[in-house]
Formats: C-alpha cells, structure tokens, sequence
C-alpha cells in the first residue's frame, strides 16, 4: 500500500542505508517539503516524528502556520523571496533557506521581530551557474557572508543548493563536493560553526549524503504527486 506512512519510513530507510554506505555515524536531518499538500498530511507526518516543515509560497504557509500553531513544528522558507514578503517570513518562519542575496538578508533581519531568537538563515548558493535559479555565485559568498555576520537578527547555518537535474550520479557528487567544499571554506575564513549542509532531494539524496549532507529537503518521496 502506497500510504504516506510507508513513504515516510521508506524515506527514513534511503538515508539510514546512504549513511551507511558513507561510512557515516552521524545523522541527517529530513526536512519535508509539503508545498502543495494539505494540512492532514501535515498531522500525520507529526505524528510520526517528523517536525521540520519546509513551505515555498509565503501565502500557502501562512495558512498552514495559523492552522498549526499548537504543534511544536519547525518552519524552513525555501522558496524564492521577493522584497515585500520578507517581514512576514522573518516573523512566520524559524529557518530561511533560500537567502539569495544581500538585500533580502538585510531586510529579514531588520524585520525580524525583537523578542525572538535570531532567524536561522542558509544562504542559496548557485552551484552550477544557472540563469533561471536563484542564489549566491561562489566567488560571492566571502563577502556576502562577511556583510551578513554585522546583522544582528541572524544566524548563519550553513549553505543550501538547487544543483542542475542529473541522473549522472558522479555529476550529482560532484555538484555537491563544490558546496560542501564553499561550507567549509567559509567556516575556517570566519570561525564559524556552520552546521548545516542543506543539499539533496528525492531524486539524489543518496548522492548528497555520500557528499556530506546533512539537511535532505524531500517533497515527492514522502507526500506522492502534488495537486497543486
């Protein structure tokens, strides 16, 4: 039977054995993308376990957010921010994935409420130089990242990429070999602990893991198609 639950332990599985097969004893955060999903779906995953949500459409989660607020999830942004949408994700969200450039983190953390804990932020990098996607280019993220440590509202996680659609596996490793490399190139320039390598989906989170993930942001593998 195709249930959610069977798809959420079957997921739980995939990362147990891409662990394994890394010779890894430490563990990777799945983080459920339920875009598009219903509520109800929400709940059961709760009840599972699973308390990390990650939402795209401000609107869309908005909704979601005030039907929840009795439970102890932890929202992820992870879509594309625009200008006007950024004080109610700094309010709404306890983690931003998708910091693509200056202005939006500036703007977060000037909008961040006061009497809550620093937003949780990775920066968007964009891996492979693709005109469509959104995020930081590699040789920007020394200084973007040397700007964003002055913003008090903000706490710097880590790194998060979209790489380009393969089924090579090598080039999927590879994709995510650079960013695990930026991560820990940024680490040592600034002293930081960046402990968030957010990289991997449903259809190469084996790859990711095997490269040092340890945030896998999966929709279709656990929820089924989106109605959208």
């Amino acid at each position: 039977m195709d249930s959610i639950e069977k798809r959420f332990q079957d997921t739980r599985q995939r990362i147990t054995a891409a662990l394994k097969a890394a010779k890894r004893n430490d563990t990777v955060k799945l983080l459920a993308v339920s875009k598009y999903h219903p509520v109800e779906k929400i709940k059961t995953l709760y009840q599972l376990g699973q308390k990390d949500f990650g939402e795209n459409y401000l609107t869309e989660a908005q909704e979601k957010i005030e039907i929840l607020h009795d439970y102890a999830i932890n929202w992820h942004f992870i879509g594309p921010i625009q200008s006007n949408k950024t004080r109610m994700i700094a309010t709404l969200f306890d983690w931003v994935q998708s910091v693509d450039r200056l202005k939006i983190a500036k703007r977060l953390s000037e909008q961040r409420p006061q009497q809550t804990e620093p937003l949780n932020i990775c920066l968007q990098v964009n891996i492979n130089h693709e005109e469509q996607k959104s995020g930081f280019l590699a040789h920007e993220l020394d200084a973007a990242c040397k700007q964003i440590l002055n913003y008090p509202n903000l706490c710097i996680r880590g790194l998060m990429a979209i790489p380009e659609h393969t089924d090579n596996v090598q080039r999927q490793r590879d994709n995510f070999t650079r960013l695990r490399t930026l991560q820990e190139q940024l680490a040592s320039q600034y002293k930081l602990k960046l402990d968030t390598l957010s990289m991997g989906m449903s259809n190469d989170l084996e790859a990711a893991i095997l490269e040092g993930s340890n945030m896998v942001r999966i929709g279709t593998a656990l929820f089924g198609q989106r109605n959208k």
